[in-house]
């Protein structure tokens, strides 16, 4: 999109760019996403920005009508397999907040001075940058859905110190940690945490959501002990346990669908109501962002139901279900383990050596094993060469991996035929354009093709 174009998306209020671009005023010192139902600017005075953390760096302070920090992030992450697309989704799994800018140029092969180069001259904003904008939301989040304490609040959200978090707090928003929290939305205190019952969140996707095909989904392939979808269909619940930097998590996602109110502009989309009990509150951002990636909720369906929606094949069953989505996965190594002894040869395994909860959820009593655990308790054969070869870095599917890497490193392994390897970049990496050896994939599909299989698969599923 060139400026003009953004104007008028910002003109329309249209939603379906909310996080594919932001734009600022001038005169307010105020930054926005373009679906803000404020009064449009006079295009002299307005500036357009790729990120958050560009226009926080230019010294504009978030809008606080259309929080434009609680935006979808861009679909470009999940498409994108260069440097910078893969720097984006290691800056939003934490790596800069746990190992620093040398750490994730270690992770992307790179030097530190590379990498900063490259998200500047794209991105206008460098990975501190970019890293610090998030932990702002991640402040923003836990001031205002809980009770912590703010000291508690700046170390959970990644920040060094105390003034740090104070001070970013101000650049951002325009006010101090405790004037957010006391400025939280109206009804916001019903969802307020409360001893035992999590941090509550909205995990916020843009256009059309197929909760139930996902939930179908989530539902089958379910690993006992770590995961289970309980409820009617079209109200059931996704609960499942997570391994996280810092500590472990229990998360509960509801399937049914919540839409904000449109304000008399375009506004679609919603969002998925969540809670979060993490033993160490500083993997707030890391949970939150692998939830986004397993219910794929960064995806753009208006390019994705656009360009598959040409297809005769595939036209009646985009216009059946727009928006579908291609789950993915919070935990690589589990998509890569059912694809070798499916789900009920998962869950043995979680019985066997997956770690105990301290505090078992009902059906949920473990995390799902290790790498390393499962590479010394079952060496031999394809689970054990494919266990040893991610816990010794041999195979990468981190959210920053090179994808085309990880396929050539999973192809040299015994028992990882075409299907599972295609499965796994679907799956652990993300990979929105794969096309499965078992399925007719044109390439006029191209770069959606994992959504056109997916399209397939749930047709036949329901017939």
């Amino acid at each position: 999109m060139d400026e003009d174009s953004r104007y008028e998306a910002v003109r329309s209020r249209d939603g379906r760019f909310d996080g594919a671009f932001f734009f600022a005023v001038e005169t307010t010192g105020i930054y926005c996403r373009p679906s803000c139902p404020a009064v449009t600017p006079k295009r002299c005075n307005v500036r357009f920005f790729p990120t958050a953390a560009a226009a926080q760096g230019s010294g504009f302070r978030a809008c606080r009508r259309c929080r434009p920090d609680a935006v979808p992030g861009s679909a470009d992450w999940n498409v994108r397999a260069d440097v910078v697309g893969r720097a984006m989704r290691l800056i939003a799994d934490g790596v800069v907040d746990r190992e620093g800018v040398a750490g994730l140029a270690a992770r992307l092969g790179y030097s530190a001075r590379q990498v900063q180069r490259q998200l500047t001259a794209e991105l206008g904003a460098g990975p501190v940058a970019l890293a610090r904008a998030q932990r702002a939301h991640s402040a923003r989040v836990l001031l205002q859905t809980t009770d912590l304490p703010v000291t508690e609040i700046a170390f959970a959200s990644g920040f060094a110190s105390v003034r740090q978090f104070n001070d970013t707090v101000r650049e951002v928003y325009d006010t101090t940690p405790t004037e957010l929290r006391a400025a939280a939305p109206r009804g916001r205190e019903a969802r307020r945490a409360t001893p035992g019952a999590g941090i509550p969140l909205r995990l916020a996707y843009r256009g059309p959501y197929q909760a139930a095909a996902v939930f179908d989904q989530l539902a089958r392939e379910a690993v006992p002990g770590v995961e289970e979808v309980t409820g009617a269909r079209g109200a059931r619940t996704y609960r499942r346990t997570l391994r996280l930097p810092y500590g472990t998590a229990l998360v509960a996602v509801a399937e049914r669908t919540r839409a904000p109110r449109t304000g008399g502009g375009t506004r679609p989309g919603g969002w998925l109501d969540a809670r979060l009990h993490p033993t160490d509150p500083r993997d707030l951002t890391t949970a939150v962002q692998r939830l986004r990636r397993l219910f794929d909720l960064d995806a753009d369906p208006y390019a994705v139901d656009e360009r598959l929606g040409t297809d005769p094949r595939l036209a009646p069953l985009v216009a059946a279900r727009p928006g579908l989505r291609s789950p993915g996965a919070v935990d690589p190594l589990e998509p890569a383990v059912r694809a070798l002894v499916g789900t009920a040869g998962a869950g043995i395994l979680v019985r066997r050596y997956g770690k105990a909860l301290d505090a078992p959820s009902g059906n949920l009593t473990h995390l799902f094993p290790e790498p390393a655990v499962l590479a010394d308790a079952e060496p031999d054969g394809p689970l054990g060469a494919l266990s040893a070869a991610l816990a010794d870095g041999t195979v990468r599917l981190d959210p920053g991996a090179d994808r085309a890497d990880a396929e050539t490193a999973l192809r040299a392994l015994p028992g990882m035929d075409p299907a599972a390897v295609a499965t796994l970049r679907v799956r652990a990496l993300g990979d929105p354009d794969v096309a499965p050896p078992d399925t007719e994939v044109p390439d006029a599909w191209r770069p959606w093709r994992s959504y056109g299989v997916r399209h397939l698969r749930v047709a036949e599923a329901s017939r």
